[in-house]
Order: structure tokens, then C-alpha cells, then sequence
């Protein structure tokens, strides 16, 4: 996170407008409350999420503060993108927090919002790749990155296929990529790479480009910006 926070916080004093779109709120919740395991009750899992975004904010917070960053939360749920008023509400708040420098810190409210960690129901942000997207699209965004934990999205599972070959540029979502894409990451998420063809589908459907690219290595995030060949770039 400190290195995250680094490194969009530079981005942002070279006059980049930042969003960060970040999941974890579950997870940072059930460390924090000392849990054995990720509850599976939604009640539980939405109070756990409670406390989670509450520690995680208050670590954005003091992490960008070192690098002389001001940051917001902004927490979203179904109704926030789907309702034209509303929507066009948090365009203008986004639009306002950047022209003021700020980097807003987006996640879904899950407190409040089960459309992500109840599955089956209603799904319009669903997961974190997708909320991505849809945000990308709210702000008119010229570019969305996906950080994941391998390099990109690759002809077959690399964890599983030594000879697997890393995938640069994709210019349509084909059903012969999804096949590849396989399904969820760590227990730690709720996305892999399927979903994250699905927010570069609405990538592609909006124009803006979108990169897979792996967190582990933030300092790609310059070249990424610059446009060089990093990671998986989806673009007409």
C-alpha cells in the first residue's frame, strides 16, 4: 500500500487526475476483529466490512498524507451509477474532488450493498474489476490499469503451464479468451481473470484503454501511463 500510495501520489504531481479503485474492506475487517476465517453470514461479512473500511481509509489516509496527497472515500452502491440523477451527482463530485487534487478512494459499501458479496442477486457492480470500469466510464477516464498478481492475462494458467505466453494486446473479447480466462484469485478476492475481461469489455465499448498489469510490480504503473508494453493492453 505504501508503495501504491508512492507511486500514484508522484503520478498525480506529474499532473495525472487519480482515481484508485480499492477492494480489501472484507478482508483488512476480518484481520482486524481477529477472525479465524472470512465470515460467510452477509450480516457478519457487512459488518466486517464496516470495520475493514474504516482501518483501510485511515491507512490511504496517513500513507498519502507522507507524500503530501489529500484523499477521499467515496462508497458505492447499485443505485449510485444505475439512477441518471445520482449518477450524474457523483460525475460532478468526482469532478470536483480531482479538480481540487484530491484522490478519491472508491469502493463498493458493502455495509449497505450486498451486490457484490451475495452472490446471484441483482449484480450490476458485482466485483472490484467491474466497479473499475464503471467508474472509468462515470469519469470519462482516458485510461483504467487493473493490478493483479501475475503480469497480465496469458494463453493458459502460468501457475499451472510453465510454457504459458503472456498475452500484450487485445483488440476484441473473444470467446476463445474467456475459455482461457479461468476463474476466481486467493481467497483474499472475489475477481480473477474472468472478471477482468468483463471490465475490459466495457473498456472496449467505451473507449478508453484498459491494462492488466501485476500489483506486485507498482513501478510499471510510469511506463504503463507513458504506453510502453507493459503487462496485457486492451484497445481498439
Amino acid at each position: 500500500m505504501d508503495r501504491l500510495a508512492r507511486v500514484l501520489s508522484d503520478l498525480s504531481g506529474k499532473g495525472h487526475e487519480i482515481i484508485l479503485v480499492s477492494s480489501g474492506a472484507i478482508g483488512i475487517g476480518t484481520e482486524k476483529l481477529r477472525l479465524a476465517e472470512r465470515p460467510t453470514e452477509l450480516r457478519v461479512k457487512q459488518a466486517t466490512a464496516a470495520v475493514g473500511q474504516c482501518r483501510m481509509m485511515h491507512l490511504y489516509d496517513k500513507l498519502f498524507s507522507e507524500y503530501n496527497r489529500t484523499v477521499a472515500q467515496i462508497l458505492l452502491t447499485d443505485e449510485d451509477v444505475e439512477l441518471p440523477i445520482r449518477s450524474e451527482h457523483l460525475h460532478n463530485t468526482f469532478e470536483a474532488l480531482l479538480e481540487l487534487g484530491v484522490i478519491p478512494v472508491v469502493n463498493e459499501n458493502d455495509s449497505v450493498s450486498s451486490a457484490e458479496i451475495e452472490t446471484g442477486k441483482c449484480k450490476v457492480l458485482g466485483d472490484n474489476d467491474t466497479l473499475s470500469a464503471i467508474v472509468s466510464r462515470l469519469c470519462d477516464a482516458d485510461l483504467l490499469v487493473l493490478l493483479s498478481d501475475i503480469d497480465g492475462l496469458y494463453d493458459a494458467d502460468p501457475r499451472t503451464h510453465t510454457d504459458a505466453k503472456l498475452i500484450h494486446r487485445v483488440t476484441e473479447i473473444t470467446p476463445e479468451l474467456r475459455a482461457i480466462a479461468g476463474g476466481a484469485g486467493t481467497w483474499r478476492g472475489t475477481g480473477g481473470m474472468a472478471t477482468k475481461l468483463n471490465a475490459a469489455q466495457i473498456a472496449l465499448d467505451n473507449g478508453f484503454p484498459m491494462v492488466i498489469a501485476n500489483g506486485a510490480k507498482v513501478d510499471d504503473l510510469y511506463g504503463i501511463v507513458e504506453g510502453k508494453d507493459i503487462g496485457t493492453r486492451f484497445e481498439k
